[in-house]
């Protein structure tokens, strides 16, 4: 017995040890990412991590349901989509043709109120905030440079930085983009107390604005930028300006720090149907029930690839094409998309556990095409 107790002693004492280390060495993060992830179960975020977290509130006014298609739900899920959606585990699949909902499943529990994590999804919505932050007059354009308002930026490469380069993915940070590596930046962003020291801290290591590189710091940047400017935090600047004038049905959530800073580059939590809201108001050019949300020359420009060689990303939404007619999309994490063709007046919402794996050398995952193909067979487009 004198020998079991010294062994649980002594494996006590070396998790002690280790989790001080981690500490010590600025990785006190992995403490609290490991607690959240693995200790439920998983290897990397997931869809109902909100609750692990601090968050705001998106507030809602006056509702604005979608109207649903006379034809609601007759056409049953073919059988290589209801394969898919079984396979990735997916939590929410909807079809809205002409702005209304045409077909719509959930499974696994959740519906159409129930909250999951938008993840990289908020990217789009926090580069709409920024076009909103423009057209108010409180950044003045994309040449904005982020120095005007986060001084730590002020210097060599980073100087030249402008709130164009971080919603496009083009702001030459020393990032890693690492979702299951628990050393990556990536991750310290997700499970840091502290996120505006920690990205004030990131090195600008090459030139802004040559080249695409896909970085979650960017958008964190991005959104920092945007609450000095607007004076205001960023869930309520965004409630105020779109989730309300939008007509969102429920509340959302947007996971914070302790300290109050938004997650910005992630980490909504809402509804397949309020996500879709940013889909219709994208596909309209930036109006909503003859309201004037944004403007539609900074939408256009949010849609076409700001370079020739990486032509599948704009300003904070994906970019390609399917059978000739324009698609661009809101991604995150594990496959969550809203998608948009707007020659159909068609917008299709994935929400799930598992997906967005894209093949070596490719930029679209997988099940995306996928998801587009059997929404086209069921409407019996293709």
């Amino acid at each position: 017995m004198k020998i079991i107790k010294r062994l649980f002693l002594s494996i006590i004492a070396i998790i002690a040890l280790l989790v001080a280390g981690l500490y010590i060495t600025g990785h006190g993060y992995i403490v609290r990412g490991a607690t959240v992830t693995y200790l439920n179960g998983h290897t990397t975020a997931f869809l109902d991590d909100y609750n692990y977290f601090d968050n705001d509130t998106l507030t809602v006014g006056e509702a604005q349901p979608w109207s649903i298609a006379l034809d609601y739900n007759k056409v049953a899920a073919t059988k290589r989509l209801d394969s898919l959606n079984q396979a990735n585990k997916s939590a929410a699949y909807l079809i809205i043709k002409n702005d209304s909902i045409w077909y719509e499943w959930y499974n696994d529990g959740y519906d159409h109120k129930t909250l999951t994590n938008s993840f990289s999804m908020a990217k789009s919505i926090v580069t709409a905030a920024l076009g909103k932050a423009i057209m108010e007059g409180k950044i003045e354009n994309l040449e904005t440079r982020v120095a005007d308002y986060i001084k730590e930026f002020s210097s060599g490469a980073a100087a030249d930085m402008t709130v164009g380069d971080l919603a496009s993915m083009a702001s030459g940070l020393d990032w890693d983009e690492k979702y299951y590596s628990p050393f990556s930046k990536t991750t310290q962003l997700y499970f840091d107390t502290d996120l505006a020291t920690f990205m004030k801290s990131i090195p600008v290591v090459e030139k802004p604005g040559t080249r695409y590189e896909y970085s979650s710091g960017a958008t964190q940047l991005l959104a920092m930028t945007i609450e000095k400017a607007v004076s205001e935090k960023l869930a309520s600047y965004v409630a105020r300006h779109f989730w309300k004038p939008l007509g969102a049905e429920n509340d959302a959530l947007w996971q914070t720090d302790p300290n109050g800073l938004a997650k910005a580059y992630c980490c909504i939590a809402s509804n397949a149907r309020d996500f879709a809201r940013f889909g219709k108001l994208y596909k309209q050019s930036g109006r909503w029930n003859g309201d004037r949300i944004l403007d539609s020359a900074f939408v256009k420009k949010s849609v076409t690839p700001r370079f020739q060689e990486t032509p599948f990303y704009g300003y904070g939404w994906w970019l390609t094409e399917y059978e000739g007619k324009e698609v661009f999309y809101m991604r995150g994490h594990l496959g969550q998309y809203v998608i948009v063709i707007p020659q159909d007046d068609l917008i299709v919402v994935r929400l799930g556990h598992l997906g967005n794996v894209s093949p070596e050398g490719q930029f679209h995952s997988r099940d995306f095409r996928i998801y587009i193909e059997e929404a086209q067979k069921m409407l019996g487009t293709r």
